[in-house]
């Protein structure tokens, strides 16, 4: 355990073996300065009220020999369907800190310089996508999407490449940890079965204790990441994400969203919607993220299976019975849920086909997605028909009926309130932001971040953050990867 004024910090990690990590010490940085803290977090860290200066001498030439432990994690991946070999190519863990309740949290530094894992790579970041991931993971936590937490952004003085010359920046990201499918992967195809079980075991140990008694401790853990991957990705539907980049790298075994590089929010409902600019083909768009996640889930299979049975075929044969599980609790999941986005809580067929109708409708009619099911809980109210369409009129007739029928309309209201938010970072507000903030200004920001920080509360004022961008923005809006 080392404590200093800053973390409690832990580093359990460091117990597996040593080729899952390499020490690595932070860039110092010429002219750091932090940008923008998060206070509440840090708060329900029980972290000390002058951080931002211990920040600034952890990141200065006076912190050179501090947190001799600093590491990189190495992992493997399945990139757009591709094997590789990865690792944190700009990104160190400082430590594990431990709250004062116990919990524990990896305290990431991303953009940090170079490692072993850099590939060439400068290891750097900009402020502009610092910022994104700052400003959308805060986002994704008021929104009730279990995600990394963004607890600092600072300059680092750096001038960082990418299409252009801009300002260079560091983020320090709070996660449960970042294991994750490559993980697994990196075990499976670099190590030795020792080293597999050993990451397994860890890994049970740290995020899934209930499961350490089980008979056969690889098989739960399948099964349960399974499960909360499921839970994950259909809380992305929920509200319109579009994660962009669903990697096996970027699939947490804690089942958080993180690396929000090309991420985005959809507007007008469309299963084909694409916003990264890397994704060509759709493979991650925001229909096909229910099929990615049943294929990162099978890659995490088959790198479990030299421990799941010493047989081969057996293995095989395991892991095929969990995935073949996918698809039924996959419906059942996703059904339960947005059928709550309608006020309904009975999961039948009948109900079912009814949501169904009502999501042809929108993407018939281009609507938008957050908004029209947020105002479906005015339409319950009123007769009034502000959609002034035929097709849709005859829909809520149905659907008030399906309402009374199920557990009437005081229920409905309730349901629809806890899971419909009525603001999101809409695309055009986060960049008209981040455009502002890299030119010194954060009061567009921070506007936003209040405004976002409320989803589902009646806000005054922010009938512009509810309004999605002209067509043409949303026609041509790409994200990048920000490497």
């Amino acid at each position: 355990m080392q404590k200093n004024s800053l973390f409690n910090f832990d580093y359990s990690y460091l117990s597996l073996p040593d080729k899952f990590y390499s020490f690595v010490k932070p860039q110092v940085f010429p002219k750091p300065e932090v940008f923008i803290f998060n206070q509440l977090l840090g708060d329900s860290l029980n972290l000390n009220n002058g951080i931002q200066d211990d920040f600034l001498s952890l990141i200065s030439n006076k912190a050179s020999d501090t947190f001799e432990k600093c590491f990189a994690q190495a992992y493997a991946g399945h990139q757009f369907g591709n094997f590789t070999k990865l690792g944190d190519g700009r990104a160190i863990i400082l430590g594990e800190h431990l709250t004062l309740e116990g919990n524990r949290f990896d305290i990431q530094l991303k953009g940090s310089g170079r490692t072993p894992y850099s590939r060439g790579g400068d290891g750097k970041a900009t402020l502009k996508a610092m910022l994104r991931e700052y400003l959308v993971s805060e986002a994704m936590y008021y929104l009730n999407v279990p995600t990394s937490r963004s607890l600092a952004v600072f300059k680092t003085g750096d001038t960082v490449y990418r299409e252009t010359a801009q300002e260079g920046a560091a983020l320090v990201r709070v996660m449960k940890s970042h294991i994750r499918v490559g993980t697994f992967e990196y075990a499976a195809y670099f190590g030795s079965v020792n080293d597999l079980k050993a990451l397994c075991d860890y890994t049970v140990k740290r995020h899934y204790p209930q499961l350490m008694e089980d008979q056969n401790c690889a098989l739960s853990l399948l099964r349960e990441v399974m499960k909360n991957q499921i839970d994950l990705v259909v809380n992305w539907m929920r509200v319109g994400f579009i994660h962009g980049v669903m990697n096996t790298d970027n699939t947490s075994i804690s089942a958080e969203t993180f690396d929000y590089g090309p991420c985005a929010f959809m507007n007008v409902y469309h299963p084909a919607t694409v916003y990264s600019s890397i994704d060509q083909n759709g493979r991650y768009s925001f229909g096909n993220q229910a099929r990615i996640i049943k294929w990162n889930v099978a890659r995490f299979a088959e790198a479990l299976f030299p421990i799941l049975h010493d047989n081969k075929d057996k293995s095989l044969e395991i892991a095929q019975s969990v995935i073949n599980e996918f698809d039924a609790i996959w419906e059942e999941k996703y059904f339960v849920m947005m059928l709550k986005k309608i006020g309904i809580e009975t999961n039948d067929l009948l109900n079912r086909s009814l949501l169904i109708e009502l999501l042809n409708i929108i993407q018939k009619l281009k609507l938008d997605y957050s908004n029209t099911f947020s105002s479906l809980s005015k339409a319950l109210l009123t007769d009034d028909d502000s959609f002034n369409n035929s097709e849709f009129t005859a829909w809520l007739l149905k659907w008030k009926a399906a309402v009374n029928k199920s557990d009437g309309v005081e229920n409905a209201l309730k349901l629809m309130r806890e899971v419909n938010p009525i603001v999101i970072p809409r695309n055009h507000k986060v960049e008209e932001a981040l455009d502002e903030a890299v030119n010194g200004n954060l009061l567009l920001f921070n506007k936003l971040l209040s405004v976002i920080s409320k989803p589902y509360q009646a806000q005054n004022d922010i009938r512009d953050y509810m309004e999605p961008p002209e067509f043409d923005f949303d026609l041509n809006y790409q994200t990048f990867c920000g490497t």
